[in-house]
C-alpha cells in the first residue's frame, strides 16, 4: 500500500472553492500533501493547501501540466478540461472520478440520455441545440408549456435553470444548447450519496430531503433523515445504487431525485464530488462526505455512513440588496444555540444568493432540529459591511 500519510505523496485537487476547502480539513487531519489549482487568487482553498496554483480549469495545458505534478488527481467542480484528464489517464495517472464518468455528467443533455440508455427513471425531456431550435420545438408541440429549461453546460446553484411558462420567459433565455424537461408534480426532493472505491467497496448515506428557496432555486435546508416512509427510502437507496453502478464512478456520487405524488422515484441529476446535500455529515455522521471522498479515491477502507444524530443543514447565502465586503450579522446569537455549528467558506465578497457558508444543526429529534434550523435562518444575515 502507498504511504499517503506524512510522506511525499501528492494529492491534486482541481478547483479551490468551499468544497475543496472542506476536503482539506480531512487531508490535514491525515497529513496528506495537497496541490490545488483554481482561477481565483482569493480561492477559499488557498489558506489550507500545501501548494496553490492559479490557473484556468478549462485550459488543456494548465490542467495537464498540473496533473503531471501529482500522484492522484480529483476535482471539486465539474467544469474542468476532460480531454486533459483523459490524456493523463492514458499516461498512467490516477484520476478519480475518471474522465469517462465526468464526460457523461458534465453536459446535462448527455447525462439525461445516459439515464434513458441505462433504464434509469427520469423526467421526460427534449434536447435543443439553440434558442431557435427550442422555439421551433414549442411551435411544433414537441414540448408543451410550462416546462423546466436547463442549460446543458455550466449551470450550478440554480443558475442555468428556469421554469418557462410563457413567451416572455422564453425571450429572457440565453442562446445556448439546452434541454426542455417536463414539469414533475413532486412532493419531495430527495438526495442520496453513494461512495465507491477502486476495489469496488460501496457504501450509501441515508436518504436526505431538500427544501428549496422558491425564487433562488437553491437548497435552503437539507434534512437527514428524510421525513419519508421506509418503503420510499428503500426505493431511493436502490435506485441510487443502480445509478452508481451505471456510472462506475470512484469517490462520492450525489444523486438528486424527485419523489412524485404516487411515490415513484425519478433521478433529476448527479454530481461526482462532495455535494451540498452531504454537508450535514460533518457534524452528524460517523464519517463525513469529504473524508469519505478522500478514502475512496485513495482506495482506503470506507468509513461508516450512519448518522450519530439527526442533522439539518441551512445554507448561508448573500442577502438581497447586499454586494461587497461580507458581514455575518447575528452569528454570535446562533452560536449560543445548542447543537449549532456555522461553517464560513472564506469568500470575502458577498452578493445576492451567493453561497457564503452553511450552518449544521444536530439534535436527537429531527422535528426539534427543524425548528432550530428555522430560528437560525431567521436570525443570521449575510450582508455587506
Amino acid at each position: 500500500m502507498t504511504n499517503y500519510f506524512s510522506s511525499n505523496f501528492k494529492l491534486g485537487i482541481l478547483g479551490g472553492g468551499q468544497l475543496g476547502k472542506m476536503m482539506l480539513y480531512d487531508t490535514r487531519k491525515y497529513d496528506i500533501q495537497t496541490y490545488v489549482l483554481d482561477p481565483s487568487p482569493d480561492a477559499p482553498c488557498k489558506i489550507a493547501c500545501d501548494h496553490f496554483q492559479q490557473g484556468n480549469l478549462m485550459d488543456y495545458d494548465t490542467v495537464y501540466n498540473f496533473g503531471k505534478k501529482v500522484d492522484v488527481l480529483t476535482f471539486e467542480i465539474e467544469t474542468v478540461n476532460v480531454k486533459a484528464l483523459a490524456q493523463l489517464e492514458k499516461e498512467g495517472k490516477k484520476v478519480y472520478p475518471g474522465s469517462k464518468t465526468l464526460e457523461k455528467i458534465q453536459n446535462k443533455g448527455k447525462q439525461k440520455l445516459f439515464y434513458v440508455e441505462n433504464k434509469i427513471p427520469t423526467a421526460k425531456f427534449v434536447r435543443f441545440s439553440n434558442k431557435t431550435h427550442l422555439t421551433e420545438g414549442i411551435t411544433s408541440n414537441k414540448i408543451k408549456l410550462p416546462f423546466v429549461w436547463k442549460s446543458t453546460q455550466g449551470g450550478y446553484d440554480g443558475k442555468g435553470v428556469s421554469v418557462i411558462k410563457s413567451g416572455g420567459d422564453l425571450a429572457k433565455l440565453p442562446d445556448v444548447e439546452c434541454i426542455a424537461e417536463e414539469m414533475i408534480d413532486f412532493k419531495n426532493e430527495l438526495a442520496v450519496i453513494v461512495v465507491r472505491n477502486p476495489s469496488g467497496e460501496i457504501k450509501t448515506y441515508p436518504v436526505v430531503e431538500m427544501e428549496f428557496h422558491p425564487e433562488a432555486n437553491q437548497v435552503e435546508y437539507v434534512i437527514c433523515p428524510a421525513r419519508i416512509n421506509d418503503k420510499v427510502a428503500l426505493k431511493a437507496m436502490k435506485l441510487a445504487q443502480k445509478v452508481s453502478k451505471a456510472f462506475e464512478h470512484v469517490g462520492i456520487l450525489a444523486i438528486e431525485m424527485f419523489q412524485t405524488r404516487d411515490d415513484k422515484i425519478l433521478v433529476n441529476e448527479v454530481a461526482p464530488r462532495p455535494h451540498n446535500s452531504g454537508h450535514y455529515s460533518i457534524e452528524a455522521s460517523y464519517t463525513n462526505q469529504f473524508e469519505q471522498h478522500i478514502r475512496a479515491i485513495l482506495d482506503l477502507p470506507l468509513g461508516a455512513t450512519e448518522s450519530k444524530l439527526s442533522g439539518i443543514m441551512v445554507n448561508l447565502v448573500g442577502a438581497e440588496g447586499h454586494t461587497g465586503d461580507v458581514v455575518y450579522k447575528n452569528i454570535e446569537k446562533i452560536m449560543k444555540m445548542k447543537g449549532v455549528t456555522p461553517h464560513i467558506y472564506g469568500k470575502k465578497q458577498t452578493r445576492p444568493f451567493r453561497k457564503m457558508g452553511h450552518v449544521t444543526i444536530i439534535h436527537e429529534s429531527i422535528a426539534e432540529a427543524r425548528k432550530i434550523a428555522e430560528k437560525v435562518k431567521n436570525t443570521i444575515e449575510v450582508i455587506s459591511g
